[in-house]
């Protein structure tokens, strides 16, 4: 599958703060597309649920980071990686 890589990133982000694995997840989220578009109920009532709270076992909640920063964040490790590489 090719996928934009702002959408890979993206994929890849909410995975991670989610726990799953990225097949799982993009499992669970064609699951749900295929059941919307094939008239069947909505797992969801449309909103969108806030992202999950990581609490690591020090108990210090880690807030989520909105995806402008994640893209960021990823652009500047790929110029970090590609700057190594030349």
């Amino acid at each position: 599958m090719d996928l934009p890589d702002d959408m890979f990133r993206a994929l890849k982000a909410r995975a991670a703060l989610s726990g799953l694995p990225l097949r799982e997840l993009v499992r669970r989220l064609l699951e749900q597309g295929l059941q919307v578009s094939g008239g069947g109920p909505p797992q969801s009532s449309g909103r969108h649920s806030p992202p999950p709270v990581i609490i690591p076992s020090r108990g210090v909640p880690i807030p989520a980071v909105p995806r402008a920063t994640l893209r960021r964040i990823d652009e500047e490790e790929d110029e970090a990686k590609h700057a190594r590489s030349s």
